[in-house]
């Protein structure tokens, strides 16, 4: 090896070391309370201690009948509303889901409606995927690439994870971000998907992309003694060794928390007990955050 290959072999560990601290937000998505009506998942993810949302899917109304956050066809003063509502409770939304998958015969133009929406709410990040099984790749990055330019010309990121089929791993996720070559996507990294539909190590798995990683969605997964995804620190992923490439990326990353539950017992029928779930999972991450920060990682 010469002395410039060796050089140029350094340069990403040099540029790791001297990038400043990743500044993380920790924001709950309002997707556990997806039995509650929409308001009351704000109230609680604010009791629990966070100063971020992530808008989830559905919710169910005062007369229980379940009904969107927010529509893929709803003006996008309707998302601008809805975010104010967020930020008058303090609460700063980070990230919403497309809803439609990129396969689909309408996905362009759901996601691109999905930006404008997301642009007046002033959300940075969008985050989508694919069908579980694979297929229709071409369709999937075709749509991606088209879709690249609005986003970033609108401020939005549009932010792939790991979701099965074209999007099994992180490795997988990275191949698309290559062949897309847009700044307008990047990666929302779900380590416990990577565990869950493929059972393979997100440790491991996170060093395939940990760059091209703009957001983290925060579940767990045990496969003993029950296959089942649960909150962060419930579960077999060490989140000290899954966020130690993340710690000096010099970005504003979100840790949106899509999954809080406890493994192998019934999930809470009164939202309190999702407040006090949600709580305890700020509070773990944050330990981990901040133990690795002492470290220096």
């Amino acid at each position: 090896m010469t002395r410039r290959d060796l050089l140029a072999s350094a340069l990403p560990a040099l540029a790791l070391a001297q990038a400043a601290p990743t500044r993380f937000q920790l924001a709950c998505m309002t997707l556990p309370y997806s039995g509650h009506p929409f308001e009351r998942a704000l109230e609680g993810i604010k009791r629990a201690g966070y100063d971020h949302v992530a808008w989830g899917v559905n919710h169910r109304d005062a007369q229980g009948r379940p009904k969107p956050a927010l529509a893929v066809d709803a003006p996008a003063r309707d998302a601008a509303a809805l975010a104010a509502r967020c930020r008058d409770l303090g609460l700063d939304p980070v990230m919403m889901f497309s809803t439609v998958n990129l396969e689909a015969a309408n996905a362009l133009d759901a996601h691109l409606r999905r930006i404008e929406q997301a642009a007046a709410a002033k959300i940075p990040f969008l985050l989508t995927f694919g069908k579980t099984t694979p297929g229709e790749y071409e369709t999937f990055v075709s749509n991606l690439k088209r879709m690249a330019p609005a986003a970033r010309k609108a401020g939005v990121m549009v932010v792939i994870k790991q979701h099965g089929g074209n999007t099994a791993t992180g490795e997988h996720c990275a191949r698309i971000v290559r062949e897309v070559a847009d700044e307008g996507v990047k990666v929302c990294y779900d380590a416990g998907n990577v565990l869950d539909y493929e059972n393979h190590d997100p440790i491991a798995d996170i060093q395939t992309c940990w760059r091209d990683i703009r957001a983290f969605n925060i579940k767990d997964h045990r496969n003993t003694p029950k296959d089942e995804d649960c909150g962060p620190g419930f579960g077999e992923i060490d989140h000290y060794k899954l966020f130690a490439p993340m710690m000096r990326t010099g970005l504003t990353i979100p840790l949106t928390f899509e999954n809080i539950f406890e493994p192998l017992v019934p999930r809470p029928a009164e939202a309190t007990g999702i407040d006090a779930l949600a709580r305890r999972s700020r509070e773990y991450i944050d330990t981990v955050l901040r133990g690795l920060q002492t470290q220096g990682a």
